[in-house]
This record gives C-alpha cells, sequence and structure tokens, in this order.
C-alpha cells in the first residue's frame, strides 16, 4: 500500500485514499457531465450536445431544407459514430422529437414518416423514417464555416465539432427546453420568434430596460399546441423577473349549437404536453366514476386538428359550470413549471430572468459577428493578394508568357523577377504601379495563382474585371474595419441581422403566428353535488356481505331482493340521486357515498369497500341517507358513547371521517335522535332510561359512559365484560317507550318510572314482553 498522496503508481499497485474523498471526486465528476454534456442546455444556441451533434451531421450530409430526404439510420448512426458515442436509439428520440411539431415550437428537423402523435404514440423504428434539416435549422447553421464559433475534437480525436452553433435568433426561448441534472432542472417553455426579436432590438437600443419593460414584447410563453394562458400578468412578469415559477394554462373550446336546444363542447386546442389519449381516459374515468354527473360522454372526432366532444347530461346544464369542473378534475388545466436554469457561455449553470437570456445571446451574436467579419477580412486580404498577382501578370504578360515558356524553374523565376515600374507596361487609361511586396517581387501564393491560370482567362475583358472586383474588395474591406472598430455599427448590423430572422419566420411563416392567446381565469363557484345532479327516485340495497346497489325507483322494501349465493339483505331504504348515503363502521368512522354514483340494480351491485376504504376486519352498523341538521348518538360496545351533528360526520374522502374512538373495541350503534330521553339495554338484559341532556354533544370522542357493566374472570384469570351494550334509542317520555313486537306488531310502555336512573347506571330487566335479542327494532 503506497501513501495517499503518492500520485506516481504503478500497474498493478493500489492506492488507499478515504472512502468519502474517492466517492465525492468521482460523483462530482458525473453530475458536471451530467450538467454540461446532457441535461442543461447553453443559453447561446439553446442546444443541448446531442441535438447540437444531430443537426451538425445533417448539415455534414447535405440534408438542407430543399434538398432530398436520408434514412433516419443512416442520420442517427452517423451521428453515434462521429460525434455522439451513445446508443442510436437515444439520439434518435431526440431527433425525432425535434420533428413533432406538437413538441417543438419551431421544428428543426423536417420528417418524412411517423414520427410520433400527439396522442403518445412512438415513432416508426429509424429503418422507416426520413429526415432533413428545416429552414429554422439552418438559420442555427448560417455562418457555421465562416469562423463564427470555436470547434474542438470529436470523442475520438478523428474529427471536430462545433462547441456552440452561430444561431441567428433566441433558439433558447423560440423552442425552448426541459432537463434533470444532478441537483438541478430546467424547464423553460417556447416562445414567438417575432416576439422575441421585438424584445432583442428593444434591449440593443435600451440596455438597460426593465424586466418588465420587455413583458410588453414578450408578453407570455407561445405554445405548439395553443391553448389558452389564464396566469395574471404580475405573476409572468414575477416569473420572468426571478427565471422561476409557473405558468397556467387551459385548453381551448367553444360552444356548438346542436339546434332545438341542445349542445355540446367542442375542445380544439389542449394544453402543452398533455397526451391526448391520456387525457380522453381520465374524462372517462370521470364519467364512470360520476365525479362529474353533468358530463355525459366523451368522444374523440380529431383528424389533423384537435377536436373532443363534451356532451353534457342536460341541455340546462350552464357550460361554463361544467368546464369549471373539468379544469379542475383533468389535464385540460395545466401548471407549467418554469425554470430557466441554463449554461452561460457553456460552462456556468445559472438560474436567468428574461432580461438575462435574451443578454446571453446578444452578446455572443455579437462576438459572432465580429470572428465573421474579421474572418471575411482575411479571405479579403488573401484575394486581393492574389488580384495583385493576377493584375501585374496582365499588365506584364509577354514578360510572364516568356519565363513560363523558357525558364526551368518558372515559379522561382517569378518570384525573383522585379515587376517595379521599369516593367510594368503602360495602358491607355492609366500608368498601373504594381504593390507587389518586397519592392515589386511577388510572393509565393501570387506566383501560385499566376501559374493555375487558365489560357482562356488571358484576355482584356478579364484585367477589367479583375481591377473592378479589387476595388470592391478594397470598398468592402474598408467597410469591415469600420465595422469592427465602431460598437454601434456593430450592434446597427446585429438588429438588421434579427429583423431579417424576424421576417423569415414572423407571422408569414407557416404557423409563425402566436397559437397561445390570453384570458383571465373564470372561476366558477363551487356547485353543489345536487345541483348538478338530476332528482331521480332510488332504492338503495345492501346486503350483508357488503354488495351495494341503486334501483330505479322507490320499490317495495317488503319485497325479495335478489343476491349472490350465501348471501342476504342487511340494508334497504328509499333515496334520492341527490342524496348522500351514510355508512357507520365498527371502526367508528363515518363513511360518506352520492347515491347518484351508486352502481346501477340490474345486476347485484359492486363492494361497498371497493368504494370506500373500510377495513375488512370492520362491520358495517349503519346504513342511512343523510339528513342535514340531525343529530346523532353513536355508541361502542363497552357502553361509551355521545351526540354528535350528522352535518359533522360527512366526508369528503374515501378514507371517511373518525369520529367515535374506539380503542381496541367496536362500534355498536348510531341512532338519530327524536326525543328527550336515551334507552340503553345490555347483552346481559338491563334496561336504563336517563335524560338526553346528560350526554354531551362533541364532534369526535371516546364520549362518556352510559350504562355500566360488571367485569368477570374469564378464561386464565382475564378480566372479561359481563354483558355489554346490545341496543339504544331515543324516545319522548310522555310518549313511552315503543319497541317492535312478534308479528309485525309494537308495543308501548308508558310508565318508564322504573328505569329512569342516573347515566352509567346498571338499569333493571326490562318490561314484559321485551324483545329475547334485547333490541328496540
Amino acid at each position: 500500500m503506497t501513501d495517499a498522496t503518492d500520485d506516481t503508481t504503478e500497474p498493478g499497485r493500489e492506492i488507499a485514499e478515504p472512502l468519502r474523498r474517492a466517492i465525492g471526486e468521482r460523483y462530482l465528476t458525473y453530475a458536471l457531465s451530467t450538467i454540461m454534456n446532457r441535461a442543461l442546455p447553453d443559453a447561446r444556441d439553446g442546444l443541448k450536445p446531442v441535438h447540437r451533434r444531430i443537426l451538425y451531421a445533417m448539415r455534414e450530409l447535405k440534408l438542407a431544407s430543399g434538398g432530398r430526404f436520408r434514412k433516419s439510420s443512416k442520420i442517427s448512426g452517423d451521428v453515434m459514430g462521429n460525434y455522439h458515442p451513445h446508443g442510436d436509439s437515444a439520439i434518435y428520440d431526440a431527433m425525432a422529437r425535434l420533428a413533432q411539431d406538437f413538441n417543438v415550437r419551431y421544428p428543426l428537423v423536417d420528417g418524412q414518416g411517423n414520427f410520433g402523435n400527439i396522442d403518445g404514440d412512438n415513432p416508426a423504428a429509424s429503418r422507416y423514417t426520413e429526415a432533413r434539416l428545416t429552414m429554422v435549422a439552418e438559420a442555427l447553421l448560417e455562418g457555421l464555416d465562416e469562423d463564427s464559433v470555436d470547434f474542438r475534437e470529436n470523442y475520438d480525436g478523428t474529427l471536430r465539432e462545433p462547441v456552440v452553433l452561430p444561431a441567428t435568433f433566441p433558439n433558447l426561448l423560440a423552442n425552448g427546453s426541459s432537463g434533470i441534472a444532478v441537483g438541478m432542472a430546467t424547464n423553460i417553455p417556447p416562445h414567438n420568434i417575432a416576439e422575441l426579436v421585438d424584445a432583442c432590438l428593444h434591449l440593443i437600443k435600451t440596455p438597460d430596460a426593465r424586466d418588465d419593460t420587455l413583458l410588453n414584447f414578450v408578453p407570455g410563453p407561445d405554445f405548439p399546441t395553443g391553448g389558452v394562458i389564464v396566469e395574471p400578468r404580475e405573476n409572468i412578469a414575477r416569473a420572468y423577473s426571478t427565471g422561476r415559477g409557473s405558468i397556467r394554462l387551459r385548453a381551448r373550446w367553444e360552444v356548438e349549437d346542436l339546434g332545438r336546444g341542445q349542445w355540446q363542447i367542442v375542445v380544439t386546442e389542449i394544453p402543452y404536453q398533455v397526451q391526448k389519449s391520456k387525457l380522453i381516459e381520465r374524462i372517462a374515468e370521470l364519467i364512470q366514476t360520476k365525479k362529474i354527473p353533468i358530463l355525459a360522454d366523451v368522444r374523440d372526432e380529431s383528424a389533423d386538428d384537435i377536436r373532443l366532444v363534451l356532451e353534457p347530461r342536460s341541455k340546462n346544464v350552464d357550460p361554463e359550470v361544467l368546464m369549471g369542473l373539468m379544469f379542475r378534475n383533468c389535464d385540460l388545466e395545466v401548471r407549467f413549471s418554469l425554470n430557466m436554469n441554463v449554461l452561460i457561455d457553456g460552462l456556468t449553470p445559472k438560474v436567468c430572468s428574461l432580461k438575462e437570456v435574451l443578454r446571453a445571446f446578444l452578446d455572443f451574436r455579437q462576438e459572432v459577428l465580429q470572428r465573421r467579419s474579421r474572418h471575411r477580412l482575411e479571405k479579403i486580404d488573401h484575394r486581393l493578394e492574389v488580384l495583385e498577382g493576377f493584375i501585374v501578370a496582365f499588365l506584364n504578360l509577354d514578360r510572364v508568357i516568356d519565363i513560363i515558356r523558357y525558364d526551368d524553374e518558372p515559379k522561382a523565376a517569378l518570384m525573383r523577377e522585379d515587376w517595379s515600374r521599369d516593367h510594368v507596361r503602360a495602358t491607355n487609361e492609366r500608368d498601373y504601379v504594381s504593390p507587389a511586396p518586397g519592392e515589386g517581387e511577388l510572393s509565393e501564393v501570387q506566383v501560385d495563382a499566376i501559374l493555375n491560370m487558365r489560357l482562356r482567362s488571358l484576355r482584356r475583358l478579364e484585367e477589367i474585371e479583375l481591377i473592378r472586383e479589387r476595388d470592391a474588395l478594397m470598398e468592402e474591406r474598408a467597410g469591415l474595419e469600420d465595422l469592427l472598430d465602431d460598437e454601434g455599427l456593430q450592434w446597427a448590423r446585429i438588429g438588421d441581422e434579427l429583423k431579417a430572422a424576424k421576417k423569415t419566420f414572423g407571422k408569414d411563416y407557416p404557423g409563425g403566428a402566436r397559437r397561445s392567446t390570453f384570458a383571465e381565469a373564470t372561476e366558477t363557484a363551487d356547485v353543489p353535488l345536487e345541483a348538478m345532479i338530476e332528482r331521480e327516485p332510488v332504492t338503495v340495497v345492501c346486503s350483508q356481505m357488503g354488495w351495494i346497489r341503486a334501483m330505479s325507483g322507490h320499490v317495495d322494501l317488503s319485497r325479495d331482493f335478489k343476491f349472490k349465493d350465501g348471501d342476504g339483505p342487511r340494508f334497504a331504504f328509499h333515496a334520492e340521486t341527490t342524496d348522500k348515503v351514510l355508512v357507520f363502521a365498527e371502526n367508528g368512522r363515518f363513511y360518506t357515498l352520492s347515491a347518484a354514483n351508486l352502481p346501477g340494480g340490474r345486476g347485484m351491485g359492486e363492494p361497498l369497500r371497493l368504494m370506500v376504504d373500510v377495513p375488512n376486519e370492520a362491520g358495517i352498523v349503519d346504513m342511512f341517507v343523510h339528513q342535514p341538521g340531525r343529530k346523532l348518538i353513536v355508541a361502542s360496545a363497552e357502553g361509551n358513547g355521545f351526540v354528535v351533528g350528522e352535518d359533522e360526520v360527512i366526508a369528503q374522502t374515501r378514507a371517511g371521517k373518525q369520529v367515535l374512538n374506539v380503542a381496541d373495541g367496536l362500534a355498536k350503534v348510531c341512532r338519530p335522535v327524536a326525543g328527550d330521553h336515551v334507552a340503553v339495554v345490555s347483552e346481559n338484559r338491563k334496561l336504563l332510561v336517563f335524560p338526553l341532556a346528560e350526554l354531551p354533544e362533541m364532534g369526535r370522542g371516546k364520549g362518556v359512559r352510559l350504562q355500566k357493566y360488571n367485569t368477570a374472570r374469564g378464561k386464565q384469570g382475564v378480566l372479561e365484560l359481563d354483558g355489554g351494550l346490545s341496543d339504544l334509542t331515543t324516545f319522548d317520555l310522555g310518549t313511552g317507550l315503543s319497541w317492535a313486537a312478534a308479528g309485525d306488531r309494537t308495543r308501548t310502555e308508558t310508565d318508564m318510572t322504573p328505569w329512569i336512573g342516573k347515566r352509567a347506571g346498571v338499569g333493571k330487566l326490562p318490561p314484559h314482553g321485551f324483545p329475547r335479542d334485547n333490541r328496540f327494532t
């Protein structure tokens, strides 16, 4: 083992270093690689490395927007083999996304074949599709041959690739980007190019412009799928100034009149990145579970355009109310999380404001302009040098021909020759003095150009053209020098280039007009469920095994209902479709069902436990129709209970609402309050009557003792309860206590004096004729 600080190691030797440092260094390397080479886009051209390499490889394959298509497998293969050594499926997926007009605001790839659709279907295999560049992609690549950006070696050092693309428009904001890195993420929405150019022009004119001012030019995102942005302007301004926020986007819809008072809603645009097939599945689920009772059906009539038809259950339904419910319950309304985390200069990740992103793009365009101008200057200087050599040759044509014809080494001879004023041929127009370097000598570049000249060029007209070309290049050179010396001229040139991009990709460009519009969110008030449901009579039937159904109409409750083998009747009562059904279970929880959502009565129904989360070990104590304002008495088998308002036991979720705390025991009774006294009877047949006023009214708890029970030694000496609560009821003391007797008769005991006592007493044997099952009903 060697010391941890020894960096010189031999093959086969081990290095000891702390595990924390080893893991930290390696994870940091991985994190930086993920951030810079995979997840975050560059603020200058708005691309990630894989997208940049795809476009560059397609350019190298000469797949221009007006040219031919090539197989996608060929393109992805070249990208993988030359520039991006990763899986071809990942490369093809990235290329396919650049061709999807529902994902990319301005597609960079022109696809031919199945490149997926808004339903979420995957593109066809790469061997079945073809692609080429679009005009937008060519605008990103414009000037790549003019030394406008740096190049670097590819992964194996055999080729060179651009570090960034020149990008004549702010593609980062135009097409947006999303990605997840290590410890950070980015999510940038697409925007309209014409609006971005206007903002850039304003920023050129007013460099210290505020973010709020830029919103006059870029009011918000412009999504490929359109939609309506309903986020308040102040929230959008805050998101653009901080680089973080969210934008609320809704589907576009309209009411279609069907005549005779009938109508339907047609959705023509859905929110960005929402798959139409999953959206329809969600709406169908809402219809099936009757979470939106006023919605009857959904149909997909889409062809090339989106057309989702929503049918209301009744023509009396308010369309605004229906769509308000749809926006709350499905992806017809989404929130787009904005997080403008980008790489500044391709190196530093930073969450930028709208102004900072546009500033980074403009600074990059200034650098591109300067580099292209210097490159053009070099080309002009080289051409001027060649032109001067040509002009000297034309003015001394005979001497040049003699040297070439008779000299053994014409190149060296031409370079040694003195082409000064003594050898210049006077023309009728003027005497031309050669500016060749070295006091009349020709350079190697000039001599090579002369020797490579074609004989057909040796004519008088060519000399005039050369002089004209030289003068034009000298004028252009002077203009470039002025441009490089004057920053104002540079920004004017950048402005002209941006205006040209706006003219090319503005409203006259296919799909260039703004698609997403702005509106105020019309919030519909919370509508009670009863107001959305047509009121119809139903009969609720629940079996002993918990299968529940709702039969149409109020049927005779004494009739025989059909149940599964081994099952039988438990609860049956009349209700309306607008009613709520309360279920009280042995775990002390109340559950709430909508009568309109209960399964139909044609079959045996559905298990209650599929609708609410009643534990398997908890039985059903009672089930009844909710009556607002009514009071209930709930009690446990141990004889504890209290009064609770029925409005307080309504549950909003499937999990129900805990009302009676039963610990290790069970809830036993739930009865509506209908009198001024309470009668309780125990399993050991003791009846006790006490005033209702002795019971507290609570929202939740264990309650107070209703009746006292003795304890007895059970098996192995364990104390067990001798008896327990069997049943309870409330009654008016003046009317007397009634109970069900044999033969559907009712018996009433008017004098309850012998059984009246204090709450928590033991009680006495009930009157003669009291049921043997110790129950009042």
